[in-house]
């Protein structure tokens, strides 16, 4: 079962808060478009979806900071670990992810991890109903997030 919330203040749970595996991931924004993952069909969580970027809190780090690596490790692109509250958290029965809203980067976004994802796509609100997400909590919280905050396009500054 998912338990689906939006956060309203900042949170600073590391992973040895919880036995449940810490995920967190970012919505990458440019304009009024999202970055996502499609992830290979050999992986054994969620294989052959689109899901976003992002992975597990390792023990001792921050959310945030777990943030900024897997995005290095998986895209190539720096960003400064977020501060504020994630735009929305999904619950589960065996992980907690906590999902950052995220418009300023370092880099091009690439594939620097095609063990894990075979693909990786900017898509447009209208082009996001005809894919298979991972989760889908997330069609609602891209809509939700495209139409509350407004449009910029990334200026590559951290």
């Amino acid at each position: 079962m998912l338990h689906l919330f939006r956060q309203n203040a900042p949170v600073s749970i590391s992973a040895e808060d919880s036995p449940k595996a810490r995920i967190v991931t970012a919505l990458l924004r440019d304009g009024n478009r999202v970055l996502l993952c499609h992830r290979s069909p050999q992986r054994r969580w969620y294989p052959d979806v689109w899901d976003l970027p992002g992975g597990h809190v390792e023990p001792g780090e921050l959310p945030g900071s777990a943030l900024a690596r897997e995005l290095r490790e998986e895209l190539g692109i720096d960003i400064a670990a977020p501060s504020g509250p994630p735009v929305q958290e999904v619950r589960g029965d065996t992980f907690d992810m906590q999902i950052w809203l995220i418009e300023a980067w370092t880099g091009s976004p690439m594939n620097v991890a095609p063990d894990e994802h075979d693909a990786i796509a900017w898509f447009t609100a209208d082009a996001l109903g005809d894919l298979s997400l991972a989760h889908e909590s997330y069609l609602a919280m891209f809509s939700r997030v495209l139409a509350e905050h407004r449009p910029r396009r990334h200026r590559g500054a951290v």
